[in-house]
């Protein structure tokens, strides 16, 4: 009895061994999760504070270059430096001046795989939908130009009736049901604009805060000097981008004395000057992807934000947030 009692015992005392021994190996596997999950919370937060600052920089970066072109001329064109595109490059680069960053090598400061690359886009090379219906209703030279434009993509003409009577509808002020007006051209689809539309039209306009804009002929591509251009072919659009690449156009007497009398260049429509710019940010830091849009508006030397979006993608797999 006294060997069947201790062997009881044994077994027993094992069963509480093997029962501590499990219950040390969760709470130690538990402690371990919550410590390695704390880190990866702490960094993906650390990653995020410092891709915001190094995109805050940059679009201060890119502000301070278009308040310097204001002092060089009234004209804007393509041969100036803010519309030189910043191709990829190491962070680092930028702060090789810096001794203090150079000597610095710890978590908060390696900027060894981050990389940095951005553009500024002048808004004012496009046609601005704003200007499509004002207080008094529709805006027929406005309404002339997309209509044009709406050909040459082959759109359907009932679009453009539909989105103007949308824009209108939104801008009016007394109409407590009207639709939220929208800032960018992916929103256009508040107002029921089929997104393969909003697609065809990307290239070649915008939406701006402001009706009373001009084209700025230095920069605007061929559909859109066509477009808003009366009488204007592909032959004279094309005529007009090879002359300004070779000296740009000063006033606007410049771009009509090389046209001719046969088509009409209007100086409420027309321009060479621009107010309105996009500032797009692209941070790659390890395997994550930021990217940032910005409009800017430049008056005098002053350059002030209106909007900002910031997306991220990992690996490929986009995923955007919005901030404006």
């Amino acid at each position: 009895m006294s060997s069947v009692r201790h062997m009881r015992q044994s077994g027993a005392a094992l069963l509480a061994a093997m029962l501590t021994v499990t219950l040390v190996a969760t709470f130690a596997a538990t402690a371990m999760w919550q410590q390695w999950r704390a880190i990866e919370v702490e960094t993906a937060e650390r990653a995020r504070v410092q891709s915001a600052w190094i995109l805050v920089g940059a679009l201060d970066w890119s502000r301070l270059i278009l308040a310097e072109d204001a002092s060089t001329g009234n004209a804007d064109h393509l041969a100036e430096p803010w519309a030189i595109p910043l191709q990829e490059a190491r962070l680092s680069t930028f702060l090789a001046a810096d001794r203090n960053v150079a000597q610095v090598e710890d978590a908060s400061t390696d900027t060894s795989d981050a990389f940095l690359s951005g553009q500024i886009i002048d808004l004012q090379s496009r046609l601005n939908l704003t200007q499509l219906a004002d207080d008094n209703g529709v805006n027929e030279d406005a309404l002339a130009q997309f209509t044009r434009l709406f050909a040459q993509l082959g759109l359907a003409q009932g679009e453009l009736t539909a989105l103007t009577e949308a824009l209108r509808t939104a801008q009016n002020k007394d109409d407590a049901n009207a639709p939220l007006l929208p800032q960018t051209l992916e929103q256009l689809t508040w107002l029921g604009v089929a997104p393969a539309t909003v697609t065809a039209l990307a290239p070649n306009v915008v939406l701006l805060p402001e009706r009373n804009l001009r084209l700025n002929l230095n920069t605007a591509d061929a559909p859109a000097l066509m477009a808003s251009i009366e009488g204007l072919d592909a032959a004279g659009a094309n005529k007009l981008i090879a002359v300004r690449q070779l000296q740009h156009f000063r006033t606007l007497a410049d771009a009509r004395a090389l046209l001719g009398g046969g088509v009409e260049l209007k100086e409420g429509l027309h321009g060479v000057s621009s107010s309105y710019f996009e500032v797009r940010g692209r941070l790659r830091l390890d395997d994550v992807t930021v990217h940032e849009r910005s409009l800017v508006r430049r008056t005098g030397r002053a350059v002030s934000t209106v909007w900002r979006q910031r997306g991220a993608a990992v690996l490929g797999n986009a995923g955007t947030t919005s901030a404006p």
